[in-house]
């Protein structure tokens, strides 16, 4: 049988935030190091620095993003266990406010002052099962769902990585213009896949998320590959 906490069928699991990370991390880790390289090989250096810069960038940008998000999540969890702390403190010191509060609570769902008040008292006569509840409704958090801090920074570290390595690729076999065009093109067709699935995971207009993430993409290469022609640096 069934458990009663299964997820429903056609509901995807999002609570843990690993596909938010995943997602986050893909699309920096492209943006941000196909800018970088464009700009860098703009500034006319060799292939070999911007192979250098490229790889350090990759490195340095997924370990500071999955300790970002270790630190983050780590502090976001501990901040929610606080808070079911005062709750439960609350619940067993003013049992009979918190209950009002709860039947309030029900019946700004609709439910009838009777039906309302008979689940409030269900509810509070295990008080830590009447802070969770407490902590759904109040803070919109599900304490028994907290996202895991060394998951979402591996997973943020990992998919980091993979968006930042597309464009350094072309750099390990061509130079010059015909490496920054081969990594262009490389960073677009990867921001279209990556914001198709985008698009299709949430169920939303799948050539306008593609689009969109290649758009952004080509905006920040061409901010930095103006900064890089005006500077123009030669090693």
């Amino acid at each position: 049988m069934a458990s009663e906490r299964d997820d429903h069928p056609g509901h995807r699991a999002l609570a843990g935030g690993a596909a938010r990370a995943g997602v986050f991390g893909f699309s920096d880790g492209l943006v941000s190091n196909v800018s970088l390289i464009i700009g860098i090989a703009a500034s006319g250096v060799g292939p070999s620095y911007v192979r250098l810069a490229g790889i350090a960038a990759a490195v340095a940008g997924a370990v500071s993003m999955a300790a970002g998000e270790w630190v983050s999540i780590s502090a976001q969890n501990d901040l929610v266990r606080r808070e079911m702390a005062i709750e439960l403190r609350e619940l067993r010191v003013n049992a009979s406010a918190e209950t009002s509060e709860l039947a309030a609570m029900y019946r700004a769902h609709g439910m009838a002052t009777a039906t309302a008040a008979g689940a409030a008292a269900e509810v509070m006569r295990d008080p830590e099962r009447a802070a969770m509840v407490h902590a759904r409704e109040e803070f919109g958090l599900d304490p028994a769902q907290l996202p895991r801090p060394v998951q979402i920074a591996v997973v943020s570290l990992v998919t980091f990585l993979a968006g930042a390595l597309i464009p350094v690729l072309p750099w390990t076999w061509a130079t010059g213009s015909t490496a920054s065009a081969t990594s262009i093109a490389l960073g677009v067709a990867a921001a279209l896949a990556g914001g198709a699935a985008i698009g299709r995971q949430a169920e939303r207009n799948v050539v306008r998320t593609a689009l969109r993430q290649a758009a952004i993409m080509l905006l920040a290469v061409a901010a930095t590959w103006v900064i890089g022609r005006v500077v123009g640096v030669s090693l």
